[in-house]
């Protein structure tokens, strides 16, 4: 079972897939990695050596992932609702930020729908 950075790799999945797990690594990253590390991205997980694990953990350590890049990515987010600038606004609001329309399917950002009091009708 492989260990990088605190996360459990998916002993079942290629190499390249398994490092998709860590946050910061996407698919073009997992392969990039693989290449330089001398790794074969069509391997699973289960099958490296101590020496390949060793390999990818030094060829991950290059990269910005897992605890360093949430932390930058929630200062950044903290810094943009500090200086007011459009985005950190939504941040505030729980709006969506990145220029969704809000009068329908905001639901992911808004949560749940409000409930309005019934309006009766004038009736004839």
């Amino acid at each position: 079972m492989a260990r990088i950075k605190n996360i459990e790799l998916p002993n079942e999945k290629h190499v390249c897939i398994g490092l998709t797990a860590i946050y910061g690594i996407g698919r073009p990253l997992a392969k990039t990695i693989c290449e330089n590390a001398g790794v074969d991205s069509s391997k699973k997980v289960k099958d490296l050596t101590d020496e390949e694990i060793q390999k990818l953990r030094k060829e991950i350590d290059n990269h910005t992932v897992e605890g360093d890049l949430r932390r930058d990515v929630q200062m950044s987010i903290k810094e943009k609702m500090e200086i007011n600038s459009y985005q950190g606004i939504r941040h505030k609001k729980g709006l969506p930020v990145r220029g969704q329309r809000t009068s329908r399917n905001a639901r992911t950002r808004k949560g749940k729908g409000k409930v309005v009091a019934n309006k009766k009708k004038a009736g004839k």
